[in-house]
């Protein structure tokens, strides 16, 4: 059995203008104050990393292990959840996510697409020169758009969307084959990929492709109303990234899972700091332990209420508290008798 690494901390929800959120040596040494041992990097925060240079030298990217090794830090993951999301946009999200792309590919969709491909590439790339094995994304969506739909759905249209989904992953699934690298992409609302299902329906069409993996943050499930926990007893073999996530979903006489168009501080449904949730994380822990989860446990804060700063400073103690440190040997092991042959005869009257 394995003991979960961490704690972890995705950075993306940090990264800022100012010390000591602006560069990655200095929120390196930042988090590892607060206890941290590895970090996720976003990839397209070029305050703090470089994806094009990491996927072409070997030296950056060891002069950036070996500037966190000094500060007793790890990378977990790299991230491309912005570029992942653009491999596959609705139209009607065309203008909101051109804002994730270069500038010089915004207002042409073909050619913002062909460079998320790209930023992917890199991202294989630059990970295996990191000496790392797994890989954070998201997928994107095209259909999305008819999750509940009035007027009805044509019928093969979620069919079809799947089908072009898979499509333009495969190709990238493929590098990442080559790289050494498990893509765990985050099921998350508003991603084509939000439950096991629509994974199933995407695995199906990669052809059970070894590298398409899963991103497990129970946040989203909460907010869902799926069940978080036996979601691991089905799916642990392809879960390879954690996002360490609280959340709490409050239904009312006024307001649901679709939360009424209301401010995050205001939905029924609302992501919160480690502990001030809903989420059980000591079931979650126990059942990753007995699924011999080898990966990093990663802090991804997001909180409708509290200040970023306290719930860093809050997550590092509270993912070392629920790390279990897996037992080699059964507890019982004292009263073994061995193994006897003759004696399992005797026992059994043959």
């Amino acid at each position: 059995m394995k003991t979960i690494k961490g704690p972890g901390i995705f950075l993306a929800q940090f990264a800022g203008d100012a010390a000591p959120f602006n560069s990655l040596p200095a929120i390196a040494d930042y988090m590892a104050g607060l206890g941290y041992k590895g970090i996720q990097i976003p990839s397209w925060d070029g305050r703090l990393f470089d994806l094009a240079k990491a996927a072409e030298s070997q030296t950056y990217c060891d002069d950036i292990k070996g500037m966190l090794a000094d500060k007793g830090l790890e990378i977990t993951e790299l991230s491309t959840h912005l570029q992942g999301q653009l491999v596959a946009v609705h139209p009607a999200y065309d203008a909101q996510f051109d804002g994730f792309a270069a500038e010089h590919v915004r207002g042409n969709p073909a050619a913002r697409q062909a460079w998320a491909v790209e930023q992917m590439h890199f991202a294989a790339k630059a990970s295996q020169r990191l000496g790392l094995t797994t890989h954070a994304s998201f997928p994107g969506a095209l259909a999305w758009p008819y999750v509940y739909p009035w007027p009805q759905r044509p019928a093969g249209l979620v069919e079809d969307a799947f089908d072009e989904l898979a499509r333009r992953w495969k190709p990238i699934l493929d590098v990442f084959d080559e790289n050494g690298v498990d893509i765990g992409f985050e099921l998350h609302p508003g991603e084509d990929l939000h439950d096991g299902v629509t994974f199933e329906m995407f695995l199906e069409r990669v052809n059970n492709h070894p590298r398409a993996n899963i991103l497990y943050d129970p946040s989203h499930f909460v907010l869902q109303c799926l069940d978080y926990v036996q979601f691991i007893d089905i799916y642990h073999e392809r879960i390879k990234c954690f996002h360490v996530k609280d959340a709490e979903f409050r239904p009312s006489g006024r307001s649901g899972v679709y939360g009424g168009y209301q401010s995050w501080v205001n939905r029924p449904g609302r992501f919160r700091s480690l502990g001030d949730g809903q989420v059980d994380f000591g079931q979650i822990f126990s059942k990753m332990a007995q699924y011999d989860y080898a990966g990093w446990a990663v802090l991804e804060w997001e909180c409708a209420l509290k200040h970023p700063e306290v719930g860093a400073a809050e997550g590092a103690p509270f993912i070392a508290k629920h790390i279990i440190p897996v037992t080699e040997h059964a507890f019982d092991d004292f009263a073994s008798g061995g193994e006897d042959r003759e004696l399992n005869k005797r026992l059994m009257g043959l």
